[in-house]
C-alpha cells in the first residue's frame, strides 16, 4: 500500500513536469500564449483528466465494455436466447433514440 500511496504522487508530479515543459517549449513562440507555471500545468492535466478521461477504471459513463466475457456469454447461448437478446438490445436503443428526439 505504501508504494501506491508514494507512487501516484510521484508520477503526477512527473506529468505535470512534462506539460508544463512543453508548454512552456513550443507553445509561447508558435501561438504568442504565455508561459505556465508548474501548478497550471496540474491543473490542466486535471482539467483533461475530467472534460476527455472521466473517473474510474471503466468507460465514459462508469460502465464496462464487457469485452471477452460478454462475447463468451454471447458465444454460450442457443440461438434462441440469442434473439432475444437482440431484440432486447433493439428495443433499447430505439428507446434512447426516441428519448433523444
Amino acid at each position: 500500500m505504501l508504494p501506491v500511496i508514494v507512487f501516484i504522487p510521484v508520477i503526477a508530479a512527473l506529468l505535470s513536469l512534462v506539460v508544463m515543459l512543453l508548454w512552456n517549449a513550443t507553445l509561447p513562440s508558435l501561438f504568442n500564449v504565455g508561459v505556465i507555471n508548474f501548478w497550471q500545468a496540474a491543473g490542466l492535466l486535471v482539467l483533461c483528466k475530467i472534460l476527455f478521461g472521466g473517473f474510474g477504471p471503466f468507460g465514459r459513463n462508469g460502465r464496462g465494455g464487457g469485452g471477452p466475457a460478454m462475447r463468451n456469454k454471447f458465444m454460450n447461448m442457443t440461438v434462441e436466447e440469442r434473439q432475444q437478446m437482440k431484440e432486447q438490445w433493439q428495443r433499447r436503443c430505439q428507446q434512447r433514440k426516441q428519448n433523444k428526439d
